[in-house]
């Protein structure tokens, strides 16, 4: 895999990226199919998504995302599907994203864990929100992170240079690199998606059984 950032230009679908069992499509095509042996995470960035999904059927607009284990089809719009094969995630949809996010992060930005991770180490989606004006400090992660700008605009920064990002752009941060995220009189609104994390719960720590009081014993 490259170590540069990389970014995405979704007006044509297709196969963007692949390493092991993750892979990046363009949603662009008339149709998407999902299949039963993958997860799914669909971000949508502009038009309507039809959501086929056996006997159920929706509709997905701008800044709407879904997670859903195959299978199924997509048809119409434009945005962003991250697969993952060999794992099983939970359905869930929802959509606009909100003004900001609803945890703190740092150097004034703020995110919202959007879809959980089921399991602790297992994949999540964010929100991440940057205000205008902001100078992120240089930072790095230990695992890939991959997404789109939902709206706004600014620059990511890296060793080799200033990467200009816009509305309905898709992107991949490599484990590990430098960088840092720049605005100007615009925010910066994007989906992040993470292969792995260090939160969620176990069979030994979660709230069912954190709120479950044994009596008698």
């Amino acid at each position: 895999m490259s170590d540069a950032f990389r970014t995405f230009h979704l007006q044509h679908g297709g196969l963007l990226y692949e390493a092991g069992d993750v892979s990046v499509h363009a949603l662009s095509d008339p149709s998407f199919t999902l299949v039963h042996e993958a997860a799914y995470w669909v971000l949508v960035t502009e038009g309507r998504v039809n959501v086929t999904l056996g006997a159920e059927r929706f509709v997905l607009l701008s800044e709407h995302y879904l997670a859903t284990p195959g299978s199924g089809s997509l048809q119409g719009g434009r945005g962003l599907v991250i697969v993952q094969r060999g794992y099983r995630n939970i359905r869930q949809l929802g959509g606009p994203l909100e003004a900001s996010g609803r945890l703190r992060y740092v150097d004034g930005c703020s995110d919202t864990l959007l879809v959980c991770p089921p399991r602790l180490g297992e994949p999540c989606l964010n929100h991440l929100h940057i205000p205008p004006h902001t100078d992120q400090s240089e930072h790095a992660h230990p695992s890939l992170r991959i997404g789109v700008i939902a709206r706004g605009g600014g620059v990511c920064r890296t060793a080799s240079g200033d990467v200009p990002l816009t509305d309905g752009l898709g992107w991949l941060i490599p484990a590990g690199l430098r960088h840092s995220f720049s605005t100007r009189e615009r925010p910066l609104d994007v989906f992040a998606w993470h292969p792995d994390s260090d939160f969620g719960p176990t069979d030994e720590d979660h709230p069912m059984i954190n709120r479950t009081l044994l009596l008698g014993r």
